[in-house]
């Protein structure tokens, strides 16, 4: 199934959002939802490009899932049989642009939405896993960087599915970035990025 729509969840995990808070990040008590057209995806294997010019650029590690489909108001029991895969990928963001057009109450898009922002591994068959008891891992240049654990998700995955549908009829190809823990950190052309999970797989990029 090809990836149409890629959806993402901002201010998912405390952690995360309290190490941004210096920034202006604070929590607010909503989950932020924001959008990457398809050109965003790297495969695995394929070379990160980074932006250059445009000031630090953070990895975000995020478990994503692809929908089915499911339409509108999906209600919360029934948000999991939308669910056809599971992997993992790379939020980048450019930080210091992001930050700026915040203090400026701008949209993200600039600083989220570039070509090349959202490396995706493959995606693995949804087998009923509880995904609210997932692990992974970030490594880059072979050290750990962020670690994070689904059960410490501020906004589950049933849950974002059924805040995303009261918006869109979500459709067969849709995919979702569920938010990262904390960790985030600049990456530099030659860095090793290896994303992994016990439960998905292991995934590796190299920068440029």
């Amino acid at each position: 199934m090809n990836v149409e729509r890629l959806f993402c969840i901002g201010k998912n995990y405390a952690d995360h959002v309290a190490e941004l808070a210096h920034l202006g990040y604070a929590p607010d008590g909503n989950c932020v939802v924001f959008m990457k057209p398809a050109s965003a995806i790297v495969a695995e294997g394929e070379p990160i490009v980074l932006p250059r010019g445009k000031g630090s650029i953070h990895h975000e590690a995020e478990l994503v899932v692809l929908l089915t489909g499911g339409g509108s108001d999906i209600p919360l029991e029934e948000a999991l049989d939308c669910v056809a895969g599971l992997t993992l990928g790379l939020d980048l963001t450019l930080r210091d642009l992001q930050t700026q057009l915040k203090n400026k109450g701008k949209p993200w898009e600039l600083a989220k939405a570039f070509d090349g922002a959202a490396p995706l591994g493959d995606f693995k068959p949804f087998l009923e896993q509880d995904l609210q008891a997932l692990e992974f891992t970030l490594h880059v240049n072979g050290q750990l960087r962020q670690h994070g654990q689904t059960k410490d998700m501020l906004y589950s995955v049933a849950r974002q599915i059924h805040i995303l549908s009261q918006t869109w009829a979500l459709q067969p190809g849709d995919a979702i970035f569920t938010g990262t823990p904390a960790g985030v950190a600049a990456l530099e052309p030659g860095d090793e990025v290896v994303l992994a999970s016990p439960q998905i797989g292991r995934f590796t990029w190299r920068c440029a």
